[in-house]
């Protein structure tokens, strides 16, 4: 865990992340401006596990861990075009829309469920250049009031979540008419400062601290390798990514299988 210079935060020991996620994208051959319609439903399952090197927390406890399903991804809407021959497609979601699915668990620093909705548009590119492929996919994240956020000084505060901006990207070749080796990576910046309610009631050490924290924004960038393999109407893709350059945010290794099977 990194804080606002990029140094370790001492009292973070380890953070892991466990997550399968399925993903339901059907498209129809509906025509709404040109591009065909479709609608999109993700469900993640994931689990996590904080260790401290001290005593944190509403529990006032060294390890936290949670695992749940924490919210749903759903798009009412999406259209995908197809340009140049079939060397350009571009995708957008007019907004994919996170419903709380699980709420947290207001002592445990490690809830998947975070307890707010998110409204999300997302806008896909990807160009074919001969062999080569190349790819982004860029979100912007607006949070709705988060109620009861455990925080690491053992008090509970209602919190508005700041707006978030990231983008996914992917290079690869065609080493043959199956294969594809290439990197991949991702940005993420959180754009706005989060909000506390912040009660009279707590300590005033505690407060300034909260304060402190409103100000902290997060980002993070990360790259890897990946290969991809297609078989009929499947494809199989894995991916490794290292972060870096993390700000109030965890930096690690992600390690991602992927698995397509179109109907």
């Amino acid at each position: 865990m990194k804080d606002d210079d990029g140094d370790n935060i001492d009292a973070f020991d380890k953070v892991s992340v466990t997550a399968d996620v399925l993903r339901f994208i059907y498209i129809t051959d509906k025509k709404v401006l040109d591009g065909n319609y479709g609608q999109h439903l993700f469900i993640p399952f994931i689990n996590t596990r904080l260790d401290f090197n001290a005593k944190v927390g509403p529990d006032s406890d060294d390890s936290y861990s949670d695992t749940n399903i924490p919210y749903l991804i759903y798009s009412p809407f999406l259209l995908s075009h197809h340009f140049m021959k079939g060397k350009l497609h571009t995708a957008v979601s007019l907004m994919d829309i996170y419903i709380p699915f699980y709420n947290q668990e207001d002592d445990n620093l490690a809830y998947v469920g975070h307890n707010f909705w998110t409204f999300e548009p997302v806008v896909g590119i990807t160009y074919l250049p001969g062999n080569f492929e190349f790819s982004v996919k860029a979100m912007y994240d607006f949070n709705t009031k988060q109620e009861d956020y455990p925080t690491v000084y053992g008090v509970n505060v209602d919190r508005n979540p700041g707006q978030e901006f990231h983008f996914d990207y992917s290079a690869s070749y065609a080493v043959t008419k199956n294969l594809r080796l290439g990197i991949s990576g991702y940005y993420y910046r959180q754009m706005t400062d989060d909000d506390f309610d912040i009660d009279s009631n707590i300590a005033p050490p505690v407060q300034e601290l909260l304060r402190q924290d409103e100000e902290n924004k997060s980002r993070v960038f990360a790259i890897g390798p990946g290969v991809q393999y297609k078989y009929k109407n499947m494809f199989f893709e894995l991916r490794s990514q290292w972060e870096m350059e993390a700000r109030n945010k965890t930096e690690g290794q992600a390690t991602w299988f992927k698995f397509t099977y179109a109907f």
